[in-house]
């Protein structure tokens, strides 16, 4: 389903706002796309060494299966949906070559160069995720990701379809409101992170029917853009400082929860957590999130693990061969031992 923040849907808004700029789109690449372009040699006249050859552009599977008009099945682009999109025929337009995850191109100087990844698809391949592991990543925005062998497809949009950076499927849900609201209710209640933390675990799970909806920001997952936050079911003794608290948490980790529920309705397999990102560290976060997830969350130590994802794709590039060695990952971290219990996500 073609969102706001797919390719496609920005070659729309071109050639309804821009339609004399829609005729003469000679290429169409993603920004990282462009970069690798340009650290190969290539790019305007007179400003590079190799020229503004645009049929050295190339991608990966993991952003082109973001544009909107690739098939990661097929491994080849649809140029009648981009024709729809730009209004115009999409024939002549020149799109990235999309690399197998075991394939590289070379730069002027005969440095072999990989494909590179999406920032989710890195981070999967970062911390070993296989198939069964979910990751969750709590920072700014919130993600739900999945390895999966085979397509996810969604007709309602809420979960897309994405490949990942080792030649299968990264379905992958994304929400924008998660750390940020337990920095607003932090300090609203004027405290810290740890404090806040402490107030949640003094609360019962359920908040004694105290819930938070956390779009403070509109939404992406599902698609509420005008949207805003609401605390409901007040009453004289739900409403505290502890429960306010958890609240806070039980609804970010719910709206997540939303996300995994709709990966496993499509058949995903769900058998532990990866829980990362900022609010991953907090002791609050980390307990109710196996309440609410149902499964076994794992919480590695604090780690750039898309940068560690470029760095594995750089040695399977020079390697030929996808690396058996892998630093410690989450993926040989001990499942967590904390009790699954019920989940409250109905209430939302």
């Amino acid at each position: 389903v073609p969102v706001a923040s797919f390719t496609i849907t920005k070659a729309r808004w071109v050639a309804d706002n821009e339609p004399e700029l829609a005729q003469r789109i000679a290429a169409i690449a993603l920004p990282h796309d462009w970069l690798t372009w340009r650290l190969r040699g290539y790019g305007p006249a007179g400003e590079s060494d190799l020229g503004p050859d645009l049929s050295e552009l190339i991608t990966d599977r993991s952003d082109a299966s973001g544009t909107g008009y690739f098939d990661a099945t097929r491994g080849e682009y649809d140029r009648e949906l981009l024709s729809l999109a730009l209004r115009r025929d999409a024939s002549d337009i020149v799109l990235p070559r999309v690399l197998a995850p075991a394939e590289w191109v070379t730069d002027q100087t005969g440095r072999r160069v990989a494909p590179g990844a999406g920032d989710n698809a890195g981070a999967a391949l970062g911390m070993g995720a296989v198939t069964g592991d979910i990751g969750v990543s709590i920072g700014t925005s919130g993600t739900v990701f999945a390895i999966s062998s085979a397509p996810v497809r969604d007709p309602s949009g809420t979960v897309a379809g994405f490949a990942d950076a080792a030649g299968g499927y990264l379905p992958i849900v994304t929400t924008l409101n998660a750390a940020r609201v337990l920095d607003a209710v932090s300090r609203l209640l004027g405290v810290d992170h740890a404090e806040l933390s402490d107030l949640a675990l003094a609360a019962e799970p359920g908040s004694a029917g105290l819930v938070l909806q956390p779009w403070f920001e509109g939404e992406r997952t599902p698609n509420r853009p005008d949207a805003t936050a609401t605390l409901f079911g007040m009453t004289l003794a739900s409403t505290t400082r502890e429960n306010l608290a958890r609240s806070a948490i039980e609804g970010v980790l719910c709206s997540l929860g939303e996300g995994l529920d709709a990966m496993r309705a499509l058949g995903v397999d769900a058998k532990r957590v990866l829980l990362t990102g900022g609010a991953a560290q907090s002791p609050a976060v980390q307990q109710i999130a196996s309440e609410v997830f149902g499964v076994p969350v794992v919480v590695p130590d604090p780690g750039e693990y898309v940068a560690q994802g470029a760095s594995v794709q750089a040695a399977w590039a020079l390697s030929g061969e996808r690396p058996t060695w892998l630093p410690k990952t989450l993926a040989e971290l001990p499942a967590s031992e904390t009790p699954a219990r019920s989940g409250y996500r109905a209430r939302l």
